[in-house]
C-alpha cells in the first residue's frame, strides 16, 4: 500500500515536471514567433523611385479662325463662304488632307450703332460672321508647319487667326506600364544600398503605391500633385513616381 502511495506520488511529481518543462518550451517558442512577428512589422524601409523618359507627340490637333464684317447678314455670309474655300484650298495645297479638315459652325453678332455717348442703340450697324477650322493628324511635324505659316492667308485677304496647336501621345498608357516598372526598379536599388549602408539587405516588397504622372515640356521643373500633362509641346518628359516599402532582412 505504501509502495502504491510513492509511485503515484512519483508520477505526480514526474507530470508536474513535464508540464513545466512543456509550458517552458512553449513560452520560449510563442516568444520567438512573436519576436519574429514584431521585426516582421517594424523592420521595413521605405523609397521613394523614379524613371524619365523624354517623347515626342504623335498626335496633333491645330485650329485657326477667320472672320468678316458686312453691312448686311447675306453678304457676310457670301463672303465668309468665299473664305473658307479658299482656307481649304490653301490648308490642301500645304499638304493637309480634306478628311483631316474640320470646319465649325458659323457665328453670328450684331454690331449696333453707338448714340453720342457711346452706348448701344436698337439699330444694327453690320454683321460679324466668324468661322473655325481644325485639323487632327498624326503628323505633327507638318501641322507644326502649318500653325506658323497659315497667316499667309492674310495675302488672300482672309482675316486668319492662327492658334498654337495642341500636341497628344497616344501610346500613354503602355508607356505607363513601361515607366512603373523602371521608378519600381530604381526604388529597389535605392533600398539595396541603404540596407547595404548599415549591414543588411532587403527582402520581399510589402507594399507599393503609385505617384501621379508629370507630363512636361523639356527641362521643365514644373510639378503638380494632380500631375501635369502638358500639351503645348511638341517634344516631352514624362516622369513616373512610386513609394515602395521592403522587408530588412
Amino acid at each position: 500500500m505504501e509502495g502504491s502511495r510513492m509511485l503515484r506520488n512519483s508520477q505526480i511529481i514526474i507530470l508536474g515536471i513535464c508540464i513545466a518543462v512543456a509550458t517552458i518550451v512553449s513560452s520560449v517558442i510563442l516568444s520567438q514567433g512573436f519576436l519574429k512577428v514584431m521585426k516582421f512589422t517594424r523592420e521595413v524601409i521605405s523609397v521613394t523611385g523614379s524613371a524619365q523618359k523624354d517623347i515626342k507627340s504623335d498626335y496633333a490637333v491645330w485650329s485657326g479662325s477667320f472672320s468678316r464684317r458686312e453691312p448686311s447678314l447675306n453678304l457676310a455670309y457670301k463672303a465668309l463662304q468665299e473664305d473658307l474655300s479658299k482656307v481649304k484650298s490653301y490648308l490642301v495645297s500645304q499638304g493637309a488632307s480634306v478628311n483631316e479638315i474640320v470646319a465649325s459652325p458659323i457665328n453670328t453678332e450684331s454690331i449696333y450703332k453707338k448714340n453720342d455717348k457711346g452706348n448701344d442703340t436698337n439699330d444694327i450697324e453690320a454683321y460679324r460672321l466668324s468661322q473655325s477650322v481644325e485639323i487632327h493628324s498624326k503628323d505633327v511635324d507638318k501641322v507644326t508647319q502649318l500653325s506658323r505659316q497659315s497667316t499667309e492667308l492674310i495675302n488672300q485677304g482672309v482675316e486668319f487667326t492662327s492658334f498654337s496647336p495642341e500636341y497628344f501621345y497616344t501610346k500613354l498608357d503602355e508607356l505607363k506600364i513601361e515607366m512603373l516598372a523602371k521608378a519600381t526598379e530604381n526604388a529597389k536599388q535605392r533600398a539595396q544600398n541603404m540596407a547595404q549602408a548599415t549591414g543588411n539587405k532587403i527582402g520581399f516588397m510589402r507594399s507599393a503605391k503609385m505617384g501621379v504622372f508629370q507630363i512636361t515640356p523639356m527641362n521643365s521643373t514644373e510639378v503638380s500633385d494632380y500631375g501635369v500633362n502638358d500639351t503645348s509641346s511638341l517634344e516631352k518628359r514624362v516622369t513616373a513616381v512610386v513609394t515602395v516599402s521592403f522587408a530588412i532582412e
